[in-house]
């Protein structure tokens, strides 16, 4: 059975049961499996009406498991670590988003990869381009280094 390639991003700004938000990021990296290099953690500020700081990372996974298989496993990650669905914005236990896979371009309901967002989002490309800096962008072709050094040129 082939193996894919998944950049997963990790995102914390709640205490759970195993303490802080970079202690909940560093506990989800041991649930996921197949982890083949993880950046550093990041603190970084909240988006939305939020008011807690996040901890940010992304982790490179091997896996057999076709997108969304590997999402079905994320969201029940996520629901054991207390997350509940259904209120955007909100603080988080732990929150773990497929953002690009070797497979290159996804896209069925409720799923789309390359995630939407990522291009836009520091917090995403400063942990993936310290893990991925060459894997280029499905859509647009670029490397993440050259996308993330456009978001810093904004």
């Amino acid at each position: 059975m082939p193996t894919f390639l998944y950049a997963i991003a990790l995102g914390s700004n709640r205490r759970g049961r195993h303490g802080s938000p970079e202690a909940e990021v560093v506990a989800a990296l041991a649930v996921l499996g197949g982890v083949l290099a993880v950046s550093p953690v990041l603190r970084t500020p909240p988006l939305g009406p939020s008011k807690r700081r996040f901890a940010n990372a992304v982790a490179l996974i091997e896996t057999e498991e076709t997108p969304p298989a590997l999402l079905a496993r994320l969201k029940a990650i996520e629901r054991g670590f207390g997350r509940r669905r259904g209120r955007n914005w909100a603080a988080r236990v732990i929150d773990l988003d497929i953002i690009l896979w070797s497979g290159g371009m996804w896209g069925t309901p409720g799923l789309t990869i390359p995630h939407a967002r990522f291009r836009e989002r520091d917090f995403v490309l400063r942990p993936l381009r310290a893990v991925a800096p060459d894997w280029r962008d499905p859509l647009s072709g670029l490397s993440v280094r050259q996308i993330a050094h456009r978001l810093a040129r904004r």
